[in-house]
């Protein structure tokens, strides 16, 4: 196959595609049997006039490909490679603790590899967890172990499974069809803005657990990793309670994939002296601003109506050495209650897949370094994001989000009532402002 790029419009069809080619390349309409869409972005350069830009293949006959790849500016050779697993021969079936999408992933390439993993979820199926998030939402009664953070699927379950690809290879390849037999629209295999959608994936990480039980595969929900056992400095069983119960588990082979906020792991590792260092992040607050605001920003006033809901990425560089940028920016979104533990607040977004809701939201962080923690602890970066959760709490008395108007906090007054914008958040708004809870350096960048 050959790969090319081209033009099209908002609203194409298949003849659309093949006209273009035809009027870049020295191909007939008649030659093309069929298109192969490789990426797709939106050309914003001219507003008036909004297209597609696309990296398209096709196949055409042996010689004809050689003979246009001599036009070597416009065109190159193009193989869909697909990454597919090695079978392998373990005595002892790995374990994979975690079934966020990292764990999902592993665990489909174990199975794929004849190996039969056990993965361990400290959360519920898909379909029990979403029953607990939407009574924390109702009551206000955090379960700590299965919530947005914690179950099958993992936080990207509830932040709309969105897909950063940059350049394609065998593995992200492997990663999205793998996604589009369980049940993803083909879209994401090319689209640069490709997205899930939070109420698509419950089938879609369904749909993988069941390929992974068909290759052997063993789910254990509600199992909580406890303790890792070694022997002569090798791993040799697993710890888990699950349902009030200890177990064993004999186990050569682990891998953790637990996600960012399973800080009982990383205490737990610490103790059994694994070898850990400290690490940057990112914290901020998230912004909520009406969609269709967001869409004549991006697109202009006069924008055709078959746009998706318009999304943006920010970064600046500061004065001070701080980096401020956006991050999981969710048009048409909600923002949404990611505590993971007991009276303390985050917050996160997501988005359905037709992303139509009412506002579009982004998280807005400042860089933090190891510098910023207030003790040399391999841990002292969760200890600083756990101090700012738990005084939020304190400040609102509840698991209801801070919130602010922009313009009060950018003149550092007192929060008055919420404008315009009606904040999505489910559990509720207080009126706060972040210099109460967030350090001056964070505050200040903002």
């Amino acid at each position: 196959m050959i790969k090319f790029d081209i033009t099209a419009p908002i609203k194409y069809t298949s003849l659309d595609l093949k006209k273009q080619i035809s009027s870049v390349m020295p191909i007939s309409i008649d030659e093309i049997s069929d298109v192969k869409i490789i990426k797709r972005s939106l050309n914003l350069k001219n507003k008036d006039e909004i297209n597609y830009k696309m990296s398209v293949a096709i196949e055409l006959s042996e010689e004809r490909e050689a003979g246009l790849l001599k036009m070597r500016k416009k065109v190159s050779s193009y193989q869909n490679e697909i990454f597919s697993a090695p079978v392998v021969s373990l005595s002892k079936r790995p374990v994979i603790v975690g079934s966020g999408p990292a764990g999902l992933f592993a665990a489909l390439t174990l199975a794929e590899s004849g190996a039969m993993p056990i993965i361990l979820e400290r959360g519920l199926p898909v379909d029990e967890r979403k029953g607990r998030v939407e009574a924390f939402i109702s009551s206000g009664i955090l379960d700590t172990e299965c919530n947005v953070q914690y179950g099958e699927g993992g936080a990207g379950t509830y932040s709309d499974g969105k897909l950063k690809v940059g350049g394609m290879d065998k593995y992200k390849n492997k990663i999205l069809n793998e996604f589009v037999a369980a049940g993803a629209n083909e879209e994401i295999l090319y689209s640069s803005t490709a997205h899930l959608g939070t109420d698509k994936l419950s089938s879609i990480v369904k749909g993988l657990r069941e390929k992974i039980k068909s290759l052997g595969g063993e789910f254990l929900f509600s199992a909580r990793l406890t303790d890792i056992k070694t022997k002569n400095g090798k791993v040799r069983a697993v710890v888990y309670e699950q349902n009030g119960d200890k177990h064993e588990l004999e186990a050569e082979n682990v891998i953790l994939a637990t996600g960012h906020s399973a800080k009982d792991t990383f205490e737990m590792l610490l103790k059994l002296s694994v070898p850990m260092e400290q690490k940057g992040f990112g914290i901020g607050v998230r912004i909520e601003h009406p969609r269709e605001y967001i869409n004549r920003l991006v697109y202009g006033k006069n924008a055709p109506s078959e746009l998706e809901s318009a999304s943006y990425r920010l970064v600046t560089h500061l004065k001070n050495e701080r980096s401020v940028y956006s991050f999981c920016m969710c048009p048409g979104g909600t923002v949404v209650p990611a505590a993971s533990e007991k009276e303390g607040i985050v917050t996160n977004g997501m988005s359905v897949y037709r992303r139509d809701g009412e506002n579009s939201n982004a998280a807005f962080l400042v860089s933090v370094t190891p510098s910023d923690f207030e003790s040399d602890s391999v841990l002292a970066g969760i200890d600083f994001q756990r101090k700012i959760e738990k005084r939020a709490y304190s400040l609102t008395g509840s698991y209801k989000a801070p919130a602010i108007t922009f313009s009060d906090f950018k003149s550092c007054a007192e929060p008055k009532k919420i404008g315009s914008v009606k904040p999505s958040y489910p559990v509720g708004t207080e009126p706060l402002a972040p210099q109460k809870y967030l350090p001056n350096f964070i505050t200040e960048s903002l």
